[in-house]
């Protein structure tokens, strides 16, 4: 075997069996090892950003690591701010870097960079292949590390490595456990929560991904008089008839020491601390209100499940059921579109069991208050803040689960970073709706410019925000990348144009006018 085919064979042994690409010369090895190897799907996407954020849209969904394949480093650089957003949502992936041969590299060619200069800020383990022989359990290496810390893991191949005789795979060991929380630590929150005081338990990563996690959490909530909260950008959270619905935490500071405001103790369970996006003039870095004592229960590594399991046995809350809350009433939107009438139409329309991958600020903000009237379903959150993730995400989770509906709803700024996602979409003819929220504008700017007390911006500042000269053509920019489009103004026109999407196989665009 060559080293890339042992590499490969030692992947698809392990379960991983998706690779995301876009390769070029040094990894043209791997290239040819797809047509050799059989069991991975290699999947091409037009930019690295497509790539790396379909396998955390991937990786999110199954829990289990895609692989992406890139050129040298500045491949890797196009696609680390979907990496960045990976690791904050704590997705395991593999990213295999292709590295100029061992005896090129002191050459100093044109594309010759520091690989792990720019790895290591959006990776849990990095590595480089040490000869043919070796490659295969170096890659079983990366794949236990990205299980282990739930984190991107990234090895650069060399291309002799890849391209030499004398590869052999490797078995993988079995993934590591997450840690499960001591005895002590669970006596110790279930004394805060019996003390009579007013707790409210902030629920992150794998404790809001699991619906019996958050029957678990509202249980408990209802036994200490407690309140239940979801951290703000969840990399993915379960909705749906069954489920107690969970507020999320506001965006901006202010807001979020409100909420805080009158509780007297904060247990984390899969959340840190709560953070404000940016360091405002006057905020603290962290906005909780004076005298909010801070508790973790379970660290984002740690296993949530089996902790807030024991804390409902430690308060006798697991026989408790959880309680009961009226689901918001969604009318029917008409007239001019705004961002309410979008959420009301996707909710409205959405089928059971689907799969919204909300890529918003201001215009994307009103589904998250209205998502538990909809049908069972599971919600992919911003997570880093680095824009272009939802496209990419969306795309990666329809591959993940192709018997189950995608649904983008995606500001219009943010999908101009990774637009070639829709090529990718049509290509492998994945059942994704993207809804463009289309206001022609960074809108989220233009509340950051007042809140900087720039009531009437000058015309520097003002075009800044504006995308609106020229504007941008969606269903024409979509019909470029062969997916059909629908431009909708109105809340009927939206509201047929999910209709039509939930009927017809493959993806579709829809422009929702603002």
């Amino acid at each position: 075997m060559k080293g890339s085919e042992g590499l490969l064979a030692t992947a698809a042994a392990a379960g991983v069996d998706t690779c995301f690409a876009n390769p070029g010369t040094t990894e043209i090895p791997l290239v040819e090892a797809f047509d050799q190897v059989p069991g991975m799907r290699a999947v091409l996407g037009l930019s690295e950003g497509v790539v790396t954020g379909a396998a955390d849209g991937y990786g999110r969904m199954t829990g289990t690591p895609a692989l992406t394949l890139l050129h040298l480093g500045p491949g890797f650089a196009n696609g680390i701010a979907n990496l960045h957003n990976a690791r904050r949502a704590r997705t395991p992936i593999i990213n295999l870097v292709g590295e100029h041969a061992t005896w090129h590299q002191a050459a100093d060619a044109p594309l010759h960079s520091d690989i792990e200069s720019l790895a290591s800020p959006v990776s849990g383990w990095v590595g480089r292949t040490s000869s043919t022989a070796a490659a295969a359990g170096e890659f079983a290496e990366a794949y236990l590390a990205s299980l282990r810390t739930r984190l991107p893991a990234t090895l650069i191949a060399a291309a002799d490595h890849m391209w030499g005789q004398g590869g052999m795979p490797v078995q993988v060991p079995a993934a590591p456990e997450r840690p499960q929380v001591d005895e002590q630590r669970i006596a110790e929150i279930a004394k805060v929560l019996s003390a009579g005081r007013r707790p409210v338990l902030l629920l992150g990563g794998q404790a809001v991904e699991s619906a019996e996690a958050l029957r678990t959490a509202a249980r408990i909530a209802a036994t200490a008089g407690a309140e239940v909260l979801a951290e703000r950008g969840s990399a993915r959270m379960e909705r749906g008839p069954g489920i107690p619905p969970v507020r999320m935490l506001p965006y901006f500071p202010e807001a979020v020491t409100e909420t805080f405001e009158g509780f007297s103790d904060l247990i984390l369970v899969g959340a840190r601390t709560p953070v404000s996006f940016f360091g405002y003039r006057g905020q603290p870095s962290h906005p909780l209100p004076d005298g909010l004592k801070v508790h973790e229960l379970a660290d984002t590594e740690a296993d949530a499940l089996h902790a807030l399991a024991a804390l409902a046995e430690a308060t006798g809350s697991a026989a408790e059921e959880p309680p009961r809350a009226q689901r918001p009433e969604v009318a029917k939107p008409s007239g001019a579109l705004d961002a309410n009438a979008i959420a009301a139409a996707i909710v409205l329309t959405q089928p059971d069991n689907a799969i919204i991958v909300n890529e918003g600020v201001s215009s994307a903000a009103a589904y998250p208050a209205i998502a538990d009237a909809a049908p069972a379903h599971c919600e992919l959150s911003q997570t880093g803040g680095a824009i272009g993730m939802g496209m990419p995400v969306a795309t990666g989770a329809a591959i993940a689960c192709p018997d189950r509906a995608v649904i983008t709803l995606q500001a219009d700024g943010s999908a101009a970073y990774t637009a070639q996602a829709l090529w990718t979409q049509a290509r492998e003819s994945l059942n994704v709706t993207t809804v463009i929220c289309s206001n022609s504008r960074y809108r989220i700017l233009d509340h950051e410019l007042q809140r900087a007390g720039v009531d009437d911006p000058g015309a520097a500042a003002a075009s800044m925000t504006s995308l609106g000269d020229p504007a941008l053509d969606w269903p024409a920019v979509a019909r470029g990348f062969g997916v059909e489009a629908i431009r909708a103004t109105t809340g009927e026109e939206l509201l047929d144009a999910l209709q039509q999407a939930q009927r017809r196989s493959g993806p579709l665009l829809v422009e929702a006018v603002l």
